[in-house]
């Protein structure tokens, strides 16, 4: 956002004094910080990042009914993270968070022409969703911790002693940058999933100020801003598209769920979910964290998808290649 002189600071905190939160933004006053990377000092994004936007007063996008229509809303949300019953490493996806002194190592990606080449901080310690096993999307999340950079990787494996990933992309998370026009990330809509994942953390101290990443099995072949890339098997635009964001009605009672269970109600009423990547309908992701208490996930699968409605974020755009919100 553009640095304001003192006198406008302080008229901004004059405001704040008599006027609803909701309407600040349409002032240019500045948001509140994001919260840090647990372990790091490092903000996930900054404050006027599209993925810390309050989206609780934009308008239902004209399409929402007909993309709904197409997205399995008879069903439940269900939460795709939590205990593992058989002994595995736990559900959701693993944050790994390393220094500036971490080795990085090349990484060879099947997707290279829409890859950052690295190098990548990956070794012994890197956490991979599923384990290295595993037959499911094995993505990397590693946060350097002294330099805020974010490294994603999909697919992520070792072959013959070396690296290799299906995709992977390199982020400042101190800017709001978003990648080349229709290139991939390690997530479908080339967006990070970093800032879109639900944490224990966050919900523990009541600080979710983000939306949540989610995913449906079938999308249309193009995307919303700030999304840079689609996987879509159609090209029916009454399909929801990668990028679209989707609030839970505020008319949609949590009564008779746990305190942590309203926490995320009202989360996702406030920044809502972000369409992400192809796959189970409704499934939304979090941190892979041994603590996620089994009550709240139970509570988290009593939303009906049906309270949801898509809406229309064109208003929020600054730039085109930005993620910075008005």
């Amino acid at each position: 956002m553009r640095r304001r002189t003192p006198v406008l600071a302080v008229l901004a905190g004059l405001v704040a004094l008599v006027l609803p939160a909701g309407l600040l933004p349409a002032l240019g006053a500045a948001p509140a910080v994001a919260k840090p990377v647990a372990g790091t000092r490092c903000a996930e994004f900054p404050a006027d990042n599209w993925w810390h936007a309050d989206v609780s007063r934009l308008p239902v996008h004209r399409r929402s009914a007909q993309w709904l229509s197409h997205m399995s809303t008879d069903r439940r949300l269900h939460p795709d993270f939590g205990p593992s019953y058989d002994g595995g490493p736990g559900y959701g996806i693993p944050v790994t968070v390393v220094g500036k002194r971490h080795p990085r190592v090349p990484v060879a990606f099947d997707y290279a022409a829409e890859s950052d080449r690295g190098p990548y901080p990956l070794g012994p310690r890197t956490r991979i969703e599923g384990g290295r096993g595993s037959a499911g999307d094995k993505h990397a999340i590693v946060v350097d911790r002294d330099r805020c950079r974010l490294y994603e990787t999909w697919n992520t494996r070792v072959e013959a002693g070396r690296w290799r990933a299906g995709s992977g992309a390199v982020w400042s998370l101190r800017s709001n940058r978003l990648r080349p026009l229709g290139w991939t990330s390690a997530d479908a809509a080339g967006l990070p999933i970093l800032p879109g994942l639900l944490r224990w953390n966050q919900v523990r101290t009541d600080r979710i100020d983000h939306a949540i990443r989610f995913t449906t099995d079938v999308t249309s072949r193009w995307f919303l801003w700030p999304a840079r890339h689609h996987a879509g098997a159609t090209d029916d635009r009454s399909y929801p598209p990668m990028g679209a964001r989707f609030r839970l009605r505020s008319s949609w009672s949590a009564a008779g769920l746990s305190p942590y269970a309203r926490r995320v109600v009202r989360a996702m009423k406030r920044y809502g979910l972000v369409l992400a990547d192809n796959g189970s309908p409704w499934y939304f992701q979090g941190e892979q964290h041994r603590k996620w208490p089994p009550r709240l996930l139970e509570d988290l699968k009593r939303i009906p998808a049906s309270a949801f409605v898509a809406v229309d974020t064109s208003s929020l755009r600054r730039s085109r290649n930005s993620a910075a919100v008005r």
